[in-house]
């Protein structure tokens, strides 16, 4: 309590000290609080675009105020504390760094502020505005701000909009794009949506050929004398347009250059290997001809076409070989409009080798060191295919009140052969600026839980990955293929099962076969930071075992589990679900949400989830309030017969999940971000298991939901964002003790302390 004390006293000298900083100035000066706008003729605006009208305003007004934090001007006052004629040392850093000079109202350009603000409502449509602006400052303060009157006048609106009517291609073309046209009868006048219905125009008919013409090309003419504050809009094409801009060209010859460099000089014509469609020049044969198959778009005799260009350079740089790629077109007119395509590709290199050491946290709560060693041919058979080989060790330590030591040691190798198209029997075409892949992954794993058991997990996977577009994905793997087994069991942990007879931890360590496709589909439009709101899905859907345990007649409860390779196999249909919905309240603060549904439902050789396919939840990137695997499954905690005399506490799992996630993120300063977040959810298995009272999903599934809060800052540090949070929990998914609510006793005087769960990762949770 004493240093809590001594907290407050620091801050709230602070605080005084900030509200201070007038006194700093000298006699005469006025500090500038920023510009207010006043429209005193609001009849001629509707009601709704008067905010809008005084926002866009007010972001022009120059010079901006001094920074404040809750009202407090913290960079003028470390501007002022840190004053010093040195120009070097503490003060000088952090006055040059974090200070921040005094914004006087004698800076601050009235008439240009003016000006500047009537010229923008007037390419918005009011034509007639007029502004005017002042300096306003109470008697005796030491403190103004700027008022700017605006009288807005009536808004201009389109009575008509008229497009070409020529015969000519050019004419034609311009009139066929009226249909989509960002400029609408009704509609107030804007300058900016006409210099974007100029660039939509263009880009509309460089999809058509017209690869000469460009927005500059085209004149809007308006008419604003109409009757009712209305204007006639003519688009117009100029006549000093010249005629390769009037032309529509096609493709004549496609020429690539695989091995090129800033020395080569000659284009060496006679040296070009005809295939397909297109030419290879590439005399020291790095890569073979039909690599290009899949990736150049165009062909002769097309009409050029923008967006077929722009994705062919695209998947260049995605082939993987390839680091840069530039393009030429030579008009060669003869008779009719035709271009020569040249495609000039810089190689990367091809073989390289790389180590890194990590500091990772991992969903379980564990903290420690990775170290890669990781082999790649970017090139591997001449045919852009990427082959890479992983070797791993790492070293883990959990952190937590139960752990007792045991840690965890890993190794392991994961090769691997990416082909830039696809491999196999399935066909998947697609024009976009994405080339699909064929994947193929192996791995092996050495899992060591010290004074455990050990285990050896073997992995593999064939499929595909396509993208249809900038935000749709598609993953479909044909097969995958894991397989779990127990190397080494200590007797520590042995005598731990046999003691407590708990199903978990046994299931920890059974030997494990899954085998079947899966597919999963994601959609994320969040990159887009203009979007107000954005969302992120991915739904993936996993099979195993389910033909052949049809076939075979597998009934484990019935006493018909089927092996293959004196090895059960597992049978599941597995359904994932990940929704993320992101609101921009302002241009500093956001609203993130996040809901999961999971579901697996083991059926014929299996009564429940294999563990490395099962649910887990708790930990920085879920529950923050709780420790990672640590709730659940359902309402079920581990008695004392498990925990006494075991050391340890198994890591709880489950064949269902349901989870909600809400969390307000605020830019604060600098560099650092704050957040508040409520977490809620929990994990069940589908069936009643002996030894697990309490864990089977139930129509009372909402009465077993766990539920947190907490806050956090984030320090975004551009390569990374380092994250910290601070959790404690609501509402736990047990009820048994006088004076607690819902598992969490409110009463107790160190309940603040010990209930925190304090979360260290990378990156935001979602």
């Amino acid at each position: 309590m004493t240093k809590f004390k001594y907290i407050l006293i620091v801050f709230f000298a602070v605080l005084m000290s900030s509200c201070s900083t007038t006194k700093y100035l000298q006699p005469g000066q006025k500090l500038y609080t920023g510009g207010e706008v006043k429209i005193t003729d609001k009849q001629n605006s509707k009601k709704s675009d008067i905010g809008p009208i005084k926002t866009d305003l007010t972001s022009l007004l120059r010079p901006a105020p001094n920074s404040t934090i809750l009202g407090l001007r913290y960079k003028l006052w470390i501007y002022f504390k840190t004053r010093t004629n040195k120009v070097r040392g503490l003060k000088h850093y952090l006055n040059t760094h974090f200070g921040e000079p005094p914004v006087l109202a004698g800076s601050v350009d009235l008439v240009k502020n003016s000006s500047i603000l009537q010229n923008r409502l007037q390419n918005k449509g009011y034509f007639l505005a007029q502004v005017s602006g002042d300096t306003v400052s109470k008697k005796g303060s030491k403190v103004a701000k700027a008022v700017y009157t605006v009288q807005t006048g009536p808004s201009y609106h389109y009575r008509q909009i008229t497009f070409p009517t020529g015969n000519d291609d050019l004419d034609t073309a311009v009139a066929g794009t009226a249909g989509k046209s960002l400029l609408k009868v009704g509609d107030r006048f804007d300058l900016d949506v006409i210099k974007n219905e100029r660039i939509r125009i263009d880009a509309r008919l460089k999809e058509e050929g017209f690869f000469y013409f460009s927005p500059e090309n085209l004149i809007m003419r308006y008419d604003s004398t109409k009757a009712n504050h209305t204007v006639d809009m003519f688009v117009h094409i100029k006549e000093t347009t010249p005629d390769q801009a009037r032309w529509i060209y096609s493709i004549r010859n496609i020429y690539v250059y695989p091995k090129y460099s800033l020395r080569d000089t000659s284009l060496k014509l006679d040296s070009a290997q005809r295939y397909a469609w297109y030419n290879v020049i590439d005399p020291k044969k790095t890569v073979r001809p039909f690599i290009f198959k899949n990736t150049i778009l165009l062909h002769p005799n097309d009409i050029y076409n923008r967006t077929a260009h722009n994705n062919s350079l695209n998947r260049f740089i995605e082939l993987g070989p390839f680091s840069f790629v530039k393009n030429r077109f030579e008009d060669v007119t003869p008779d009719s409009p035709k271009l020569d395509i040249y495609y000039f590709l810089t190689q990367a290199k091809r073989k390289s080798l790389t180590a890194e050491i990590i500091a990772r946290q991992t969903s379980a709560n564990y903290d420690g060191t990775q170290f890669n060693l990781t082999f790649r041919n970017r090139n591997a058979f001449k045919g852009g295919e990427l082959f890479s080989v992983n070797f791993f060790t790492s070293t883990d330590k959990q952190f937590g009140s139960y752990n007792n030591g045991f840690n965890v040691f890993q190794f392991g190798v994961e090769p691997s052969l990416t082909w830039p198209r696809i491999v196999g029997p399935v066909d998947i075409k697609t024009n976009d600026a994405y080339i699909p892949k064929t994947i193929l992954t192996t791995g092996y794993t050495l899992i060591d839980r010290t004074k455990l058991y050990k285990l050896n997990s073997f992995n593999a996977a064939f499929g595909y990955q396509w993208k249809p577009n900038l935000h749709k994905q598609h993953a479909l793997n044909l097969i995958e293929l894991s397989y779990v087994d127990a190397a080494n069991v200590s007797q520590l942990y042995q005598d731990s099962i046999r003691k407590t007879r708990n199903p978990t931890l046994t299931h920890v360590i059974n030997n494990q076969l899954t085998f079947g496709p899966s597919y999963s589909f994601t959609f994320d439009n969040s990159t887009e930071v203009f979007r107000k709101n954005s969302i992120y899905y991915k739904g993936k859907v996993s099979l195993s075992g389910n033909l052949l345990g049809i076939v075979l007649g597998a009934d484990t409860l019935a006493g018909k589990a089927k092996k293959i390779f004196g090895t059960p196999f597992n049978q599941y249909i597995k359904v994932e679900n990940d929704l993320r919905y992101f609101h921009k309240i302002s241009q500093s603060t956001k609203l993130a949400t996040r809901f999961l549904v999971d579901v697996g439902l083991p059926y014929g050789n299996s009564t429940i989830l294999p563990y490395s396919q099962q649910f887990f939840i708790g930990g920085p990137n879920s529950l923050r309030g709780f420790q990672a695997r640590s709730i659940g499954p359902g309402s079920y905690y581990p008695a004392a017969s498990v925990t006494n005399g075991t050391q340890f506490l198994p890591d709880e799992s489950g064949d269902i999940k349901l989870e909600a996630n809400v969390e307000l993120r605020q830019k604060l300063f600098s560099i650092v971000e704050g957040a508040l977040f409520t977490d809620a959810g929990n994990i069940w298995l589908m069936r009643s298991h002996y030894g697990l009272p309490g864990a089977a999903f139930s129509k009372h599934f909402l009465n077993e939901i766990a539920v947190d809060a907490g806050f956090g800052l984030r320090f975004n540090l551009s390569v990374l964002i380092l994250r910290t949070d601070f959790g404690f929990p609501l509402i736990k998914p047990v009820s048994s003790n006088t004076g607690v609510i819902d598992g969490v006793d409110y009463t107790g005087s160190g309940w603040h302390g010990s209930k925190m769960v304090f979360n260290l990762a990378i990156g935001y949770p979602f």
